[in-house]
């Protein structure tokens, strides 16, 4: 069940911080939104860091270096999230979002990539994105 919280604060907070990059980024610009968003991250990280934290960076040493690219990735969800929005508006890029990460999730998943357990996908899952699309063109269709 707290699975399921987490999941619902997660897609509510990043459709939230969407819509609050897309209009700062008409005020100040992409890349000035883009870096002041990950600045004040790294800023409220670090304080939950110091009251917070359960481990240490010396077993970074240990980790697969590939996965030090997920703040890489950070900027480039911010900067996708505002573009996206910008041009499809929140409800349509949300919901295209969603289907993205579903299916990357997916093949993540299935394949067992980047060190996750392989899990079946199945005609159901495969039926239940074709569902999710036909949603997106119901919902922008204009009729």
């Amino acid at each position: 069940m707290l699975g399921i919280i987490f999941s619902i604060i997660a897609g509510v907070t990043m459709s939230v911080q969407g819509v609050f990059n897309t209009e700062l980024t008409k005020k100040i610009g992409l890349w000035e939104t883009t870096v002041l968003t990950q600045a004040i991250a790294l800023i409220t990280a670090l304080i939950v860091l110091f009251f917070a934290g359960d481990g240490t960076f010396r077993n970074l040493k240990d980790a697969n270096k590939l996965y030090l690219l997920a703040g890489v990735l950070g900027a480039v969800i911010t900067f996708t999230v505002i573009k996206g929005m910008s041009s499809l508006g929140p409800a349509i890029a949300v919901a295209t979002i969603l289907i993205a990460q579903l299916i990357a999730a997916a093949l993540i998943n299935h394949f067992g990539w980047f060190g996750s357990t392989e899990a079946g996908y199945g005609i159901r899952e495969c039926i239940g994105v074709v569902i999710m699309i036909a949603g997106i063109i119901v919902f922008k269709w204009k009729g």
